[in-house]
């Protein structure tokens, strides 16, 4: 427990941008996660649509997506807030790129074709942590209802 929360104030010393865009991505991935979690059940049309924004965003083969929502899950189960994910975000993103996230955590929401409060609370809060600002999260919202 301590070294999870030691582990949330210091950054290796001498990361490579490899490993920099790997903890990017498993941050995305676990934001994405928590989204299909968020409502207590996870279906298939929601691990699809996740494995699908994923390949899509990161331009990764399926099998390494498959590998980081693994990691990203085991990170997701261990983790205590969103604050490990959402502070990689705000320190390495930009607004587009922030508003890509959220975007694709509403197409994760809307994928079973059922809104959760849940979902929408987990969604607000990301965007308010990442501060994207609220006109563009319900810009977001919308887009992804119509499909």
């Amino acid at each position: 427990m301590i070294k999870a929360l030691k582990s949330l104030f210091i950054l290796p010393e001498a990361e490579t941008p490899e490993q920099l865009e790997h903890r990017l991505q498993l941050a995305a991935a676990a934001l994405l996660i928590e989204t299909a979690r968020a409502d207590f059940t996870q279906d298939a049309s929601e691990e699809a649509a996740l494995e699908q924004l994923l390949c899509n965003a990161l331009s990764l083969p399926s099998q390494e997506v498959k590998a980081l929502i693994s990691a990203a899950g085991e990170r997701v189960d261990e983790a205590t807030s969103l604050y490990e994910f959402t502070r990689v975000i705000n320190d390495h993103y930009g607004p587009g790129e922030k508003l890509t996230l959220i975007a694709s955590m509403w197409q994760v929401a809307y994928a079973d074709g059922d809104l959760d409060k849940y979902e929408e609370h987990l969604i607000r809060q990301v965007a308010e942590l990442t501060y994207v600002p609220h006109q563009d999260y319900i810009r977001c919202k919308l887009d992804a209802r119509k499909g």
